[in-house]
């Protein structure tokens, strides 16, 4: 008999990975080149060429028992200070090694740092719409997430309904900015906000409260903007990293968590990090992708290969009729639905094999998101497909209407 808690999650289980697998389902019926499929954030485009001459050397000049074996649960020390030196010089912190925890991703990094500081019944606030993932980690430790809504025309996050969320057992604080699912960036006039906020709250229960920032997209900005680093804003701030948008390497699974000097008891919060590595079964981070990602460390994304998607995409579908929200960073576009279930607008998508996800798995209905790192042949493709599911609600002719009003 599975557990009350995993019975649960089954009971939840990810929108976006139900879609990605019904579309490898429906690309072996009708072709993989006839299916658009915007549901996982999966890059189409490999990883920097130097990566493979890095592995490669590492692997023939590396003393394999030290490239295979075990090391700190923190990871290797100069692979953590090399990272430690890259945020420094970018971003005007002062980390060394000992502030820098390499985790399995991500999700990894999430999972330690609230196994280290949540204990059953404690709070994690988080802005909708949010990677609906959030809900799965917090529940690991039997904490609950507890959603803000966001201001509609804008989605930075409302700051009345923030400040309202907090009681006692707010424990944290978690933001995802460059956002997944809307790509919006949190202005610093928001951070700001947030910082302040969460010092008066702080001093209002008279203990920490943690921000902690979610960063798997920090370097994909576009227009002009410019990569943040939350540390300055807020002084107990937890940063989580992952390697697998900036250099396109999800299934490695390379992250890290950075925590400040300056945070609440950060030499022991940093402790507790390190032994949940362990205790959560993680061990450490692999070996040889550690190795890799910090002889890559100043390698970048194609950044242009993502714009253009996010162009064509968005200025395709807003000429079509379709309501979105210009992203400013990820890849990802929101796209408000045409009647009010989106699940019902997502299922018509189907009908010309156009796969989008349900905003409610973020939090958010009424919206539905969409991928767009594929590839640029397909973005432009799909756009004839909806051109058909506009027809569909009225929006093409809508438009045309405008159009010769104008």
């Amino acid at each position: 008999m599975l557990s009350k808690k995993i019975q649960t999650a089954l009971a939840g289980s990810s929108a976006i990975r139900a879609m990605f697998i019904e579309g490898k389902e429906l690309a072996a019926k009708v072709g993989e080149e006839n299916v658009f499929d915007f549901s996982l954030g999966n890059p189409a485009i490999p990883a920097p060429e130097s990566l493979k001459q890095v592995v490669t050397d590492l692997l023939e000049k590396e003393d394999p028992l030290v490239l295979h074996g075990y090391m700190s649960n923190s990871g290797y020390e100069d692979v953590r200070q090399t990272i430690a030196e890259n945020l420094n010089r970018r971003f005007g912190t002062d980390f060394t090694w000992k502030n820098i925890v390499m985790t399995v991703g991500a999700a990894g990094g999430l999972n330690i740092v609230f196994k280290a500081i949540l204990d059953p019944g404690d709070e994690v606030i988080v802005f909708a719409p949010f990677f609906g993932e959030y809900r799965n980690y917090t529940a690991n430790f039997d904490a609950t997430v507890v959603p803000v809504a966001p201001d509609y025309t804008t989605f930075q996050p409302d700051m009345k309904a923030f400040e309202a969320a907090f009681t006692e057992k707010t424990k944290a604080v978690l933001i995802n900015t460059p956002n997944n699912p809307t790509g919006v960036i949190y202005s610093d006039e928001t951070m700001k906000r947030i910082a302040e906020i969460l010092c008066k709250k702080e001093e209002e229960y008279k203990r920490e409260i943690y921000l902690i920032s979610d960063e798997p997209y920090r370097e994909l900005v576009y227009d002009g903007e410019k990569e943040n680093f939350l540390t300055k804003y807020y002084r107990d701030t937890i940063v989580g990293y992952s390697f697998s948008k900036s250099l396109s390497l999800p299934g490695e699974r390379i992250g890290y968590i950075a925590v400040p000097d300056e945070a609440a008891d950060a030499k022991n919060l940093l402790a507790g990090i390190e032994v949940a590595n362990r205790t959560l079964g993680y061990v450490n981070a692999p070996s040889l992708i550690q190795k890799a990602v910090a002889g890559c460390i100043n390698e970048t994304t194609n950044l242009e290969f993502y714009d253009k998607n996010r162009k064509d995409l968005y200025e395709g579908l807003t000429r079509l009729g379709f309501t979105c929200i210009k992203p400013q960073g990820a890849f990802y576009l929101w796209l408000k639905s045409p009647v009010k279930d989106e699940a019902e607008f997502v299922a018509a998508a189907k009908k010309y094999n156009l796969l989008l996800v349900k905003g409610s798995a973020f939090g958010c209905g009424g919206y539905v998101r969409l991928a767009y790192c594929i590839s640029n042949d397909k973005i432009n493709r799909s756009l004839k497909e909806f051109a058909k599911l506009a027809a569909d609600y009225g929006l093409s002719e809508n438009v045309a209407q405008e159009n010769t009003k104008a």
